[in-house]
């Protein structure tokens, strides 16, 4: 059976690897007809302006290039100037509103460093903030640039960019870039020589009316440009239009005879790595076949060695040989002498691959310098379709070896695979069952702690990705569950928890989950919801059903089920958060009572000495402490004054707002009790402490009906021991109804001091300030800070100033760091400032740095 195995494993992994090679020959079909279509466009288009949307064209068929451009370095000015843009966001002038701005973009660090590059949005923001390129126009999600080679030197940058997150660029669509970059440069020098023969003729075209020797000669000059022109067609349709290798050779043949004497011509192919040249294709009077031979000092060599089109007579021969230049190995009959010789090298963007060669005997034909312009001319369009032939010619190659080993491989693995299916479907019957037992509770059947952790942990991610799909967890913590184990014993309390599961079951939806984390503790996860009260409806109905009495053993009990629900948040990084928020909230529900639900708060998690624990109740026994900040201004004397910022804090809550008052407080009279007490302390703190004023919040239930009179009482025991201000919050004050607000006038008649505190927060309405006589405004932080950045906030601040001014109230700025502000907050008259505590050689600095003392 291992043998069996081993061979099964060692023909899979071939399968793979076979498969592979087949993704490879798809990606070099893919290259293949790209470079088609490139020559084509090449051979077509009339000019570079059409050359370029030609090319965008071609790559989104294989690319995600909505967005590309090309730019090319320009000789005079030597720097990079752009030559076709296209951009899904930013417009062409956004690419050249900069003057050499591609020079000094991530486009000039590739022209640089002459290598592709592909960068992230991340990874470009990263390498423009080391400073290697400057970063312009709108980041992209993915940005890969290409080198653009014309033989061996670079002239230009070919990139594309994707604004998409998922459209990134795989490792075959770089390669194609880089590919159509290879044959880039010779298909703008192919339209560049049309436009240019194009503009000669029809310069000369012009000319030939005023003389008719001169319309004779631009005749011919025409001929010759329409001529090169059409070898230039016919070479690019050997790209398709050849059978093989063969086929291509013995048609360039063809087009070569067109254009200059090839009676006897020759192909020859040099490989650099092994030092060889071989000579695929000959024709010559004297000899039928050219033999390999390794690299030398041959007529041949000289044209690879050079890189330069050779034209060799006689009196040139002697010379070379003379000179040790070339060298014979044998020696040659005179009559099979060439009388003339002309090799032109094959040059890519890789190097010289070969050169082809013509060659006559007994002066019958004596090759010229245009003879050579023209081979040099052809030459280079002749390399680019033998490349891609020979590179198309090893692909067929190994694609046949491979379709054979693959059907050769395939068969065997049928048969393997006929005696393995048994042995596959008994291990897959297995394993299932393996994994079943290793996430579900074996009493209950439930998924246990293991499958919903999991579970839990892809909704997180899902979440964190789609934040618009809500989650909730529930846990549930069984009441009396301990007492049905000591009377009736651990099998009925086994009996007792499936039958609570099977209860649970019928609460949630199909998709939702529940497990069992051991004991008498469940979890549910509920998915899909739109809102909280989802998971409370779900509560709710365990809660109705733990209420029903439990048969068992003819004993009829009652048990129950407290609850903790926490609800999705953004902050929620880990699943262990959400069970430990879950698990906070379960335990602040059966210390309250049992038997019911309660929603996780941030405000559960803070900690409470062990012995205050059981007397604590919502806001029983309410201890507080006080915190103070300084409310800070400048008198002539250049004197600071301080008063006092009275905040109630609570064990459990931390420092206490109305906000977390009305969430905690049973009712709205505790509520009112609350604040009461916290008025009462902040009086006795401000005595003791010695405080000019002390600013104390309140709330606006404080102004009610009946509540109003109790406020009054507790105001006017405390007069004559320290002057409060009772700051009330805009936003409050905004929605107060007409007796709420008839009481606050009445505090102002009566003699206490009132502030308005947070003013302007989301909106300036100046008609409190004119309604109701306040003593002080606090304005919001936020008002505060946009004071200083834009124009329209200082003019709302005139306003506020201005009504201020005739009501004789004080104006305070407030915020966390807002004296770090105070002298920019002074020139728009502001000059009350209240921050965080500072030490006394802070507050020199922050207030004058020429001020010698400071009065607290």
């Amino acid at each position: 059976m291992e043998d069996k195995r081993s061979a099964h494993c060692k023909l899979a992994y071939q399968n793979k690897r076979l498969k592979t090679l087949l993704e490879k020959y798809k990606q070099s079909h893919h290259l293949q007809n790209a470079l088609i279509q490139l020559s084509e466009q090449a051979s077509t288009v009339a000019e570079l302006t059409l050359l370029y949307p030609a090319i965008h064209d071609i790559l989104q068929k294989y690319v995600p290039s909505k967005s590309f451009y090309v730019v090319l370095l320009d000789q005079h000015s030597q720097s990079l100037e752009l030559s076709y843009f296209s951009d899904e966001k930013d417009a062409i002038a956004v690419a050249l509103n900069q003057p050499n701005c591609f020079d000094k973009g991530v486009t000039g660090y590739v022209f640089k460093q002459g290598k592709t590059t592909h960068f992230t949005k991340q990874q470009m923001q990263e390498a423009a903030d080391q400073g290697l390129f400057k970063a312009m126009g709108t980041p992209a999600e993915h940005w890969v640039g290409v080198p653009v080679y014309q033989e061996r030197n670079i002239i230009g940058v070919l990139a594309a960019q994707s604004y998409d997150t998922q459209q990134t660029y795989s490792s075959q669509q770089i390669q194609l870039l880089e590919v159509m970059s290879l044959y880039l440069a010779t298909a703008i020098e192919r339209v560049k020589k049309r436009e240019l023969l194009e503009s000669e003729v029809k310069i000369r075209t012009r000319a030939l009316t005023h003389s008719n020797d001169a319309l004779n000669i631009e005749i011919e000059q025409r001929k010759h440009a329409l001529q090169r022109q059409q070898i230039l067609f016919k070479i690019s349709e050997l790209a398709t239009q050849a059978k093989n290798i063969n086929d291509a050779y013995f048609k360039i043949h063809e087009i070569i005879k067109t254009i200059t004497y090839a009676e006897n011509l020759y192909i020859a192919l040099y490989d650099k790595e092994s030092g060889w040249i071989n000579f695929p294709y000959c024709v010559d009077e004297f000899k039928e076949n050219t033999l390999p031979r390794r690299f030398s000092k041959g007529y041949s060599e000289l044209v690879i060695s050079t890189e330069e089109t050779q034209l060799i007579h006689p009196c040139r021969a002697k010379e070379l040989l003379e000179s040790g230049t070339v060298q014979r190995s044998q020696s040659v009959q005179k009559e099979q002498k060439a009388t003339s010789w002309l090799g032109s090298p094959l040059k890519t963007s890789q190097g010289v691959i070969g050169l082809i060669v013509c060659q006559a005997y007994n002066n019958k034909h004596i090759f010229s310098q245009d003879d050579c312009e023209l081979i040099t001319f052809v030459s280079h369009q002749i390399a680019a379709v033998l490349q891609t032939k020979l590179a198309n010619q090893a692909l067929k190659k190994s694609y046949h070896e491979l379709e054979s080993r693959v059907n050769e491989k395939t068969k065997e693995l049928r048969q393997t695979n006929l005696h393995l299916q048994m042995q596959i479907d008994e291990r897959k019957k297995i394993e299932q069952q393996l994994y079943h037992d290793a996430h579900h509770d074996s009493l209950t059947s439930l998924p246990n702690r293991s499958l919903f952790l999991t579970q839990l942990e892809k909704t997180l991610q899902h979440y964190q990705r789609f934040p618009e799909h809500h989650f909730a967890v529930l846990f549930i913590d069984l009441d009396k569950f301990k007492d049905i184990n000591d009377q009736l014993g651990h099998q009925a309390g086994d009996q007792f928890l499936i039958n609570v599961g099977e209860l649970f079951s019928q609460c949630i939806r199909d998709h939702d989950l529940l497990a069992r984390l051991g004991g008498d503790e469940f979890v549910i996860l509920l998915t899909h919801l739109t809102e909280p009260q989802q998971a409370e409806d779900v509560a709710n109905r365990i809660i109705d059903l733990m209420k029903m009495p439990f048969s068992l053993k003819d004993t009829s009990l009652k048990s129950g089920a407290s609850i903790g629900i926490t609800y999705s948040r953004l902050d929620y990084k880990h699943t262990d958060e959400i069970i430990r928020d879950a698990d906070a909230a379960m335990y602040y529900a059966k210390n309250s009572g049992k038997n019911r639900y309660e929603l996780f708060h941030p405000l559960l998690t803070q900690s409470v000495p062990e012995q205050e624990q059981q007397t604590l109740h919502h806001l029983d026994a309410l201890p507080m402490s006080f915190r103070s900040s300084e409310i800070i201004t400048l008198n002539e004397q250049h004197q600071s004054e301080s008063l006092f910022e009275a905040f109630g804090e609570h064990p459990i809550l931390g420092c206490t707002s109305f906000d977390i008052l009305k969430k905690f407080a049973v009712d709205q009279e505790q509520h009112v009790q609350v604040e009461l007490q916290l008025l009462q302390r902040a009086f006795t703190k401000a005595v003791n402490a010695n405080i000019k004023m002390a600013l104390v919040p309140c709330s606006s239930l404080l102004l009610g009906l009946h509540e109003f009179t109790l406020f009054t009482e507790v105001l006017s025991k405390q007069q004559g021991q320290s002057q409060l201000c009772l700051l009330f919050d805009e936003q409050e004050i905004r929605q107060a109804c007409a007796i709420q607000l008839e009481n606050l006038k009445k505090l102002s008649l009566l003699g206490y001091s009132i502030g308005l505190n947070n003013f302007a927060k989301d909106r300036c309405e100046l008609n409190l300030l004119t309604d109701v006589n306040f003593d002080y405004l606090l304005l919001s932080s936020t008002f505060s800070k946009r004071v200083l950045q834009q124009q329209s906030y200082d003019f709302q601040l005139q306003g506020v100033l201005a009504i201020t001014q005739l009501k004789k109230m004080k104006v305070i700025a407030k915020g966390p760091s807002i004296l770090n502000f105070r002298a920019l907050l002074d020139k728009h008259g502001l000059n009350f400032f209240v921050g965080k505590q500072h030490s006394l050689a802070n507050k020199k600095q922050l207030l004058d740095p020429n001020l010698e003392s400071i009065k607290n």
